[in-house]
């Protein structure tokens, strides 16, 4: 999701300036996509520029106060009404093990339990906030929770899918390597195994 229809939306739900706009597109993502105050203004300036809002006057407290156009509106409106693109290609977990699998010397199973482990204190520390999210008071926040839970259950998923994969189609020539690799770096550093 780009921060220029994030803010867009927010404007069509009412009139905002920089920070209140940056407060309230973090609290209804609950934290998990914190914005640089100047990222919000340059976003504004944009959409000024492209005739999707109009900058007011200042308030009282000097904030520039910004509001949706109707070409503003339309916009968010077929955002809304379009879906959003599959994530497909940079991927850099994948990328990471593509390499793994064919430079030498790379302990791909170890590398697999690595990010397992990570992957399952991400999944076990999104569960504890589950567990404390009440949808009936925040909704927004109790959905973007559930999509990294999600997520990470995924990536669990898929190490597993990699873990056989790499026990049932690496050539032995690499898991050689890998050996022979272990055995070089104890070498250099003075160990003998």
């Amino acid at each position: 999701m780009s921060v220029k229809m994030g803010v867009l939306a927010l404007l069509v739900g009412g009139p905002g300036y920089g920070y209140q706009l940056r407060g309230e597109f973090e609290h209804r993502t609950g934290g998990s996509w914190p914005l640089n105050i100047g990222q919000v203004y340059t976003t504004l300036d944009r959409l000024e520029r492209d005739g999707l809002v109009a900058r007011g006057d200042a308030d009282d407290d000097g904030h520039v106060v910004y509001t949706a156009t109707d070409a503003g509106r339309e916009e968010v409106a077929r955002w809304f009404s379009e879906p959003v693109p599959a994530k497909r290609g940079r991927d850099e977990l994948a990328i990471k093990f593509a390499l793994a699998v064919t430079v030498p010397g790379v302990d791909v199973p170890r590398l697999v339990q690595v990010q397992r482990a990570s992957a399952m204190r991400a999944l076990q520390d999104l569960t504890r906030l589950k567990r404390s999210a009440d949808p009936t008071v925040d909704l927004a926040w109790s959905l973007v929770l559930e999509s990294m839970v999600f997520q990470a259950e995924a990536e669990v998923r898929w190490l597993d899918h990699v873990e056989s994969s790499v026990a049932r189609y690496m050539p032995p020539a690499v898991h050689d390597a890998v050996n022979d690799g272990e055995a070089i770096a104890a070498a250099a550093c003075g160990t003998v195994r």
